[in-house]
Parts: C-alpha cells; sequence; structure tokens
C-alpha cells in the first residue's frame, strides 16, 4: 500500500505566480520541505506524492482527456487503436501510458529527459511501456535517433509538458519528425496558448502547426486540466491530429523560436 504523506499548500495568495511556480510543503517528522510542483525529479522520487498531489488533491484529468482525443480522432479514419506503435514524449511517471493502455494501445515507447522519470514508471507501473528512454531530445545524437526511428512509430503523445519549458518547442518538433508520415499527433496544451495575444515561441509553433500544411486537424477540446491551489479551474486545450509531412527547417527558422 503506498504511503499517505502529509502535505500543506501555501495559506498566502500565490495568485501572482505562474503555474509551473507554484508549490506545496511536504512534511516527514519535523522536517518542512517546500517543493514545486514541476519539480519532477524530487516529485517523482517520493513514492505516490505526484499522484496525491496533482491528481487526487488538484483532480488532474489530463491523460485521460487526451487519450479520449486520440482514440476519437483515430474513431474518425479506417485505423485501429490498438494498431498504434505510440511514442510518449514527457511521460513523467507513467500515468498517461496507463491511459493509452486502458484505450487499448499494446505498443508503447516512453521518453523523459529526467533519468527520476523512468525510476518511478519502473517502480510504480511497471510493463506499462514495452521502452523507455531518458534522451534530451533537443540534443538527440545519431544513436538515439536510430533507437527511436526502430521502433517505426506512428503517434506522438504528449500531456501537461509543454509550454513551461518543460519541452521546448524545438524537442516537440523533434518528436513529430520522428513519427511517420500519416501518423497521429494528440497533446494538450495551456488555453493561453492559442491565443494570439501570447507570443511565446512554443504559443507560436501550436498556432501555425494547426493551420499549416504539416498536422490535419481533427479534434480541439476545451477542458479544465485540473484545479489551481485556490481551487480555480484552470483550462487547457486538447488536441487531436494527423501528420502530413515532416516540419522543415524553413517552417522552424519563419517562427523564430528562442534557443531553449
Amino acid at each position: 500500500m503506498v504511503k499517505r504523506h502529509r502535505i500543506q499548500f501555501p495559506p498566502v495568495n500565490v495568485h501572482e505566480l505562474d503555474q509551473d511556480e507554484v508549490y506545496f510543503y511536504l512534511f516527514e517528522g519535523d522536517s518542512k520541505e517546500k517543493i514545486r510542483l514541476h519539480d519532477y525529479d524530487r516529485l517523482f522520487a517520493i513514492p505516490g506524492l505526484y499522484e496525491q498531489v496533482v491528481y487526487e488533491r488538484l483532480k488532474c484529468q489530463s491523460p485521460a482527456t487526451v487519450a479520449e482525443v486520440l482514440r476519437y480522432s483515430v474513431s474518425q479514419s479506417h485505423q485501429r487503436l490498438n494498431e498504434l506503435r505510440v511514442l510518449d514524449l514527457g511521460a513523467g511517471n507513467g500515468m498517461m501510458g496507463e491511459e493509452l493502455k486502458k484505450q487499448g494501445i499494446s505498443r508503447l515507447v516512453g521518453v523523459d529527459i529526467i533519468p527520476e522519470a523512468r525510476a518511478a514508471t519502473e517502480r510504480d507501473r511497471p510493463g506499462v511501456y514495452d521502452a523507455y528512454y531518458v534522451m534530451d531530445f533537443c540534443n538527440l545524437t545519431a544513436s538515439d535517433r536510430s533507437e527511436l526511428e526502430s521502433w517505426s512509430c506512428d503517434c506522438l503523445v504528449s500531456v501537461a509538458a509543454l509550454g513551461f519549458g518543460d519541452i521546448p518547442a524545438q524537442a516537440f518538433l523533434e518528436a513529430f519528425n520522428i513519427i511517420g508520415t500519416d501518423g497521429w499527433v494528440a497533446f494538450n496544451v495551456k488555453e493561453t496558448f492559442l491565443n494570439r495575444s501570447d507570443d511565446s515561441g512554443f504559443s507560436q509553433l501550436i498556432r501555425e502547426l494547426i493551420f499549416s500544411e504539416y498536422l490535419d486537424l481533427y479534434h480541439l477540446q476545451r477542458y479544465r486540466h485540473r484545479f489551481s491551489i485556490e481551487g480555480e479551474p484552470l483550462y487547457y486545450f486538447a488536441l487531436g491530429g494527423k501528420k502530413i509531412a515532416d516540419v522543415s527547417a524553413s517552417f522552424v527558422e519563419s517562427l523564430s523560436l528562442p534557443a531553449d
């Protein structure tokens, strides 16, 4: 049985904090530790902590929602969901992989930039992924790329890690180009990333990708990602579509993306 943790959200008003700066306190005996929600290495190292904070207390529903968006998108084609070979970018501790398994996905490859994520998956959800790699998609070696391409993935998913510096735009495009042409793509982004007033690199990428010759959008859904620590709903968009072609170097240059 997974240990229950003593946690406490800060009593002060933290509305001025960005979403990736929010934190909570973890109590162990007489000690008190401050942990940010995006301190994944620390969160994943403690069994059950991430699930208790993000999914139980803050009611995150993104993995289930994005998995359902993928299912619905694929249902509009002649393909079957259980035939897909999925690359899960920013796989974390395997919660998205678990949801994909519920949908019938049989071939699943996870990748994350921190070893703590793979260790947590192996500890808490062994067997969910056929393989789990620790790789930096902004600095893939030829060997890394060859290893990933050997799986012949025809679907890319990424959940709750895009646009906060966790997964830079360049890393997402690298993963997009690794999956085969006519492959499926499903991911989520904070709702403001689709607003033209947001001029961040990732926001530019998503807007241009949706209306480009590289992605055929099948489904776009606004939903509640989770609650803030003040109890306010945080809305995201979940997107499902089909890849038309690899993203070209000229397309990337046209976006003027920052060097992450």
